[in-house]
């Protein structure tokens, strides 16, 4: 692995369990195996490394999802999928790294925010208008509307304020949500697939 992935990797890393402000770079050179003046002559700054360490990782959750059946073919599918991507990616993400990086980094903070709208608000706005045609989801709502508070959501299990970290745990949080979200646009056709889905998947992960 070239140095400058390996650190970026590890950077990756520690970020997502310690948060972002908490880690130094002396933290992360001791990690990554090299020394710190090894990161300077790859990054001018800790904000550099930020900036392209989330750049990366926006990069891998774009690709993930791209991977998921197409709306096309299977609207619940990728329902599925997409709640078990969800599990897998929080599970080991510290719930103040969008919360710090909003307030301290505002140049990766833009990249994020290009991200949901150029990328997510578009998938959200895609999935719903395929899921209607097929008959999995209520024919009379606005797309548009609840693909812009589908972000909203999605965002507001990261404020501390509201759900404190201490007491609530981001995967469950975000499930919920996710499922309340899906619960107000099913029909009963897309309710009854979704969970015959939910169940099938369970059951192989189990076998």
């Amino acid at each position: 692995m070239e140095t400058r992935e390996k650190i970026i990797e590890t950077a990756t890393e520690q970020f997502m369990r310690f948060g972002v402000r908490s880690v130094t770079m002396d933290d992360i050179a001791r990690q990554a195996g090299v020394s710190k003046k090894t990161i300077y002559q790859e990054f001018s700054d800790k904000n550099q490394l930020v900036y392209e360490t989330f750049e990366k990782a926006i990069q891998e959750d774009k690709c993930h999802v791209e991977r998921f059946p197409q709306s096309k073919i299977g609207v619940i599918e990728h329902l599925v999928q997409l709640s078990r991507y969800m599990r897998e990616r929080f599970a080991n993400l510290n719930p103040m790294v969008l919360n710090e990086i909003q307030r301290y980094f505002p140049q990766s903070w833009q990249l994020f925010e290009n991200f949901k709208r150029d990328f997510v608000l578009q998938e959200i706005i895609e999935l719903l208008e395929e899921g209607k045609k097929q008959g999995f989801f209520r024919p009379e709502i606005n797309s548009e509307i609840l693909g812009l508070m589908r972000l909203e959501q999605m965002m507001l299990s990261f404020d501390p304020i509201k759900f404190p970290p201490a007491k609530y745990n981001i995967v469950d949080l975000q499930l919920e949500i996710f499922e309340h979200f899906l619960y107000g646009i099913f029909t009963e056709k897309g309710k009854e697939a979704y969970l015959n889905q939910k169940n099938t998947a369970q059951h192989e992960n189990h076998n």
